[in-house]
């Protein structure tokens, strides 16, 4: 892979401050370094003077892929709406690696989607990290699974009451989540004990068998939360049974901001630029990123794809600095905060050698409104280019 050489740009490297007039240099796909004066020998050489670089931006909760553009039905592969449990349904099966939604979001310098299934179901399944360039999964897929989605709140009441099935409450929500682990908890304890005696091992089940992972705290819950007191059931059952978990919309986190900092829970928020279009959305406010990140929640801000199209995550941002939160926050909103939240920084989110080279190059602030994406970079290789 040809090496590239980055010269004289301004660098957001998300690792410290801003370097001004400096270089980065690529190779193999990764960063090699970056700083001042660095020598490219056998390079291809860039000039950015007067440009500006940040690491790829990355949507921490979307379902890019899995809801195919313009298509309808046959293309809604997010909700699996026949059961309220189905922890081991995996986003990776699902999605369509060619939808023209990934080169969108990709030209507009994100780099990197957190996808999986929607909210209709108590337990929905798996999410995955993939990167936005790539002809399919497996060229995409940087992780999975990374997180396993829950909901609480009106979607899956909606879904269910419609099918005169339960959950058609609060109280059922929570209630089937707590049962399903229980029973996961109850199904690793037996496959442990049997010490891999066949005789002694529960018999197989593959929904107890992807919960695990949740249980051994290797992925965190991901929990579709949108008002105050969902966002807190969330946390009660995950302090319950000692889990990990993200809390994601949070569109009232800004009225319990002091309590969700108190836990020390990451806040993944949004889409905040859209209707009021339910009830438990009717205190939506772009306010809420601010009103978190100065309570000291780390946050990261999604777009909910295809309910926003990813390519207005860097927007989303904009917006937010409008409302509040401080420009340095809004960056880190969309680079090194949901690596951090979704275990990935050691690959993406800052510019640091060693790191994924998946970067991106404007011709003026990144935050700006009339910001251009110029060049995308991804893996070290030239993407996009204008």
């Amino acid at each position: 892979m040809q090496k590239i050489l980055l010269k004289h740009a301004t660098i957001f490297s998300m690792a410290g401050p801003v370097l001004e007039d400096s270089d980065l240099l690529m190779e193999e796909g990764r960063i090699a370094a970056v700083g001042k004066d660095i020598d490219g020998e056998g390079a291809k050489t860039i000039d950015l003077s007067g440009k500006f670089v940040t690491p790829g931006f990355i949507d921490a909760h979307c379902h890019i892929g899995l809801f195919e553009d313009s298509l309808g039905f046959e293309g809604d592969d997010g909700n699996e709406m026949t059961d309220p449990v189905t922890p081991q349904l995996r986003a990776i099966d699902a999605i369509y690696p060619t939808d023209r939604t990934f080169d969108e979001a990709l030209a507009a310098g994100v780099t990197m989607a957190i996808t999986g299934p929607g909210s209709a179901n108590v337990i929905g399944g798996q999410f995955a990290a993939v990167k936005t360039y790539g002809r399919t999964v497996e060229e995409k897929l940087v992780s999975a699974p990374v997180a396993m989605k829950i909901a609480f709140g009106e979607n899956p009441k909606r879904v269910y009451y419609g099918q005169k099935k339960s959950p058609s409450t609060r109280m059922a929500t929570a209630s089937i989540l707590r049962e399903a682990l229980f029973k996961a908890k109850e199904y690793m304890e037996k496959k442990e004990a049997a010490a891999g005696d066949p005789e002694k091992a529960p018999a197989f089940d593959l929904k107890w068998e992807a919960l695990i992972p949740v249980l051994k705290k290797e992925i965190p819950l991901k929990a579709h939360a949108h008002r105050a007191d969902d966002i807190m059931t969330a946390i009660r059952i995950a302090e319950e049974f000692g889990l990990r978990v993200t809390l994601d919309h949070c569109t009232e986190g800004h009225l319990i901001a002091d309590l969700i900092a108190a836990k020390g829970l990451p806040a993944i928020v949004g889409p905040s630029f859209s209707d009021r279009s339910k009830v438990e959305l009717r205190n939506l406010t772009f306010e809420t990123p601010g009103i978190l990140s100065k309570a000291g929640v780390k946050i990261a801000i999604m777009t909910d794809s295809p309910v926003i199209p990813s390519q207005y995550l860097p927007l989303c941002a904009k917006l937010a600095v409008r409302n509040g939160l401080e420009p340095e926050e809004a960056l880190k909103a969309i680079t090194i905060n949901p690596a951090e939240i979704v275990g990935l920084a050691d690959r993406v989110g800052s510019l640091e050698a060693g790191k994924d080279a998946d970067l991106v190059v404007f011709d003026r602030h990144p935050l700006a409104f009339e910001a251009e994406v110029e060049r995308v970079f991804v893996n070290g290789k030239e993407v996009v280019s204008r």
